[in-house]
């Protein structure tokens, strides 16, 4: 391996499932997937940290094999969050720049920023990020990048997304008990849309959306920024749980039942049986039964995702359409039924023009964890660690005090 590359990391903690990859990056600046890793996550409830115990412990031990694989100490990363927290933002600002020949600088970027945040999102938020829409000098509009340009008014249109501050500061503790100090926190379905989309489709209009387990986040894109960020508190593992219900049985074989036999086109002609054969047992399953329960909860939530694109007036406004990304978008055909749902074009999106092992990471569910790799390297949040592996990690646990016989020996 290349000792003169630097490496990015990107950490996606879901509820479900915690992923990582790693990326090399090249001194011309090409990325290639160095390792990877997905484990099945803990103590976490609709995208939020619910036992702090629990992802550090999925992330130590999921992260074990991937430094093992690339050879390389990692102690950072870009780390996802998810759940209906997420909030997007529109807001303005204006700054007065000086006399009419003050070029502009990043100094005054920065302050028309703070304008337009103080005082516009809640002392309990945290501002992931601001993304700037547009900007205006001295009443001219439309500009996307002013420095360098001279005026004496500077105003900025923004699109500010944020986050309930306990959830990201347990977010930020559980990593850290895991020894990985999170750079940067980033909404799953951001850092996915990083990996997949194209300039041409955030230029023309396009929405990503991530069916994870138990949440279901959409990112909108036009004009090539990021105009809304929505999240329904609904995934997949719904339909697993509505099927356990209402066939009588276990999660794991309603698990395998959606995962084999199910599909996002119900209207096709199949068997009316479902049969699943364990040891010397047969289990029959009605089809029909199946795909009612299937349809209905699909209906619920990609009704209430078309209610987001609504209210974020961008419902069949989207000239790109829709991406799909996440562990839901591997059910068979799922962009048949999404198309029907959404009235609109559908694709299952995978990350793509990398080097390395990057067959093993070209699938929905490792979206995230790629784009926020890609995050690290593209703002230079990359690092450069020993060669060597350190030895086995240990989650942070409170330790418990000397006993009060211990306290009066040392003494003497």
């Amino acid at each position: 391996m290349d000792e003169s590359s630097r490496y990015a990391v990107g950490l996606d903690v879901g509820t479900e499932n915690v992923r990582a990859v790693v990326l090399s990056v090249s001194k011309s600046g090409e990325l290639a997937v160095v390792g990877y890793n997905e484990g099945k996550s803990v103590g976490m409830r609709k995208g939020v940290v619910a036992n702090l115990a629990g992802p550090a412990g999925a992330i130590d031990k999921m992260l074990g094999e991937v430094e093992h694989m690339c050879g390389r100490n990692i102690d950072s990363a870009y780390v996802s969050t998810n759940g209906s927290q997420l909030l997007t933002t529109n807001t303005e600002g204006m700054i007065a720049v000086g006399v009419v020949d003050h070029e502009i600088d990043e100094e005054d970027l920065a302050r028309v920023e703070d304008v337009a945040v103080v005082g516009r999102i809640p002392a309990n938020r945290e501002v992931l990020d601001v993304v700037p829409l547009a900007y205006a000098i001295d009443g001219q509009g439309g500009i996307k990048d002013p420095i360098g340009m001279s005026g004496t008014r500077l105003e900025m249109k923004a699109c500010v997304i944020s986050a309930l501050t306990p959830n990201i500061e347990n977010l930020r503790k559980a990593t850290e008990n895991a020894d990985v100090m999170p750079q940067r926190i980033v909404p799953s379905v951001v850092a996915a849309a990083k990996a997949v989309l194209t300039e041409r489709q955030r230029e023309n209009g396009v929405a990503v959306i991530d069916l994870g387990a138990t949440t279901t986040s959409i990112a909108i894109y036009e004009e090539g920024d990021l105009q809304y960020v929505g999240v329904v508190p609904a995934g997949s593992n719904n339909i697993t749980n509505d099927l356990a219900i209402v066939l009588a049985i276990e999660p794991e074989l309603a698990e395998e039942i959606k995962t084999r036999f199910v599909t996002g086109n119900l209207n096709s002609e199949k068997s009316n049986l479902i049969r699943i054969t364990r040891g010397k047992e047969e289990r029959v399953f009605d089809r029909k039964e199946v795909e009612a329960v299937v349809k209905a909860r699909l209906d619920e939530v990609f009704g209430e995702v078309r209610k987001k694109l609504k209210a974020a007036k961008y419902d069949q406004r989207l000239p790109e359409g829709v991406v799909l990304v996440g562990g839901g978008a591997k059910m068979r055909d799922i962009e048949v039924f999404v198309k029907t749902a959404l009235e609109a074009s559908v694709k299952v999106g995978v990350p793509s023009e990398l080097g390395g092992v990057a067959n093993d990471v070209t699938k929905p569910e490792y979206a995230a964890a790629v784009g926020l790799a890609m995050m690290a390297a593209d703002e230079n949040n990359n690092f450069v660690p020993g060669p060597k592996k350190k030895a086995a990690k240990k989650v942070k646990t409170k330790k418990s005090g000397p006993s009060f016989i211990k306290k009066i020996f040392s003494k003497f």
